[in-house]
């Protein structure tokens, strides 16, 4: 039996896990999208609406804590350091916008 992986929806990035570089996937249509999961099923998983509102009370409280770990974090773990040589070459590049700025009235 051949097992084939969905990967229709996704585009493949690096991720975290702990202090390791793995493979991880961005959701890039439904529910999900932006997204970054370990599996290109869990895009189009059914939410689980309970765990979904328990998660928003949660980030709504912690939110300024969690900023100031994820700063330090980003900043001072190699692991981060090294994602963000990974992941360039798989960021679009928006084009500069061309002519002059308005000035605000």
């Amino acid at each position: 039996m051949l097992i084939v992986e969905i990967t229709e929806n996704v585009t493949p990035i690096f991720g975290k896990k702990g202090n390791k570089t793995v493979r991880k996937y961005r959701c890039t249509s439904g529910s999900r999208k932006g997204r970054i999961v370990a599996k290109p099923s869990t895009c189009t998983a059914p939410k689980n609406v309970a765990a979904s509102n328990t998660m928003k009370k949660t980030r709504r409280s912690k939110k300024s804590a969690q900023a100031t770990k994820t700063r330090i974090t980003k900043r001072s773990n190699p692991a981060s350091q090294r994602l963000k040589g990974y992941n360039i070459g798989r960021r679009k590049i928006k084009p500069k916008r061309s002519g002059k700025k308005r000035a605000k009235i």
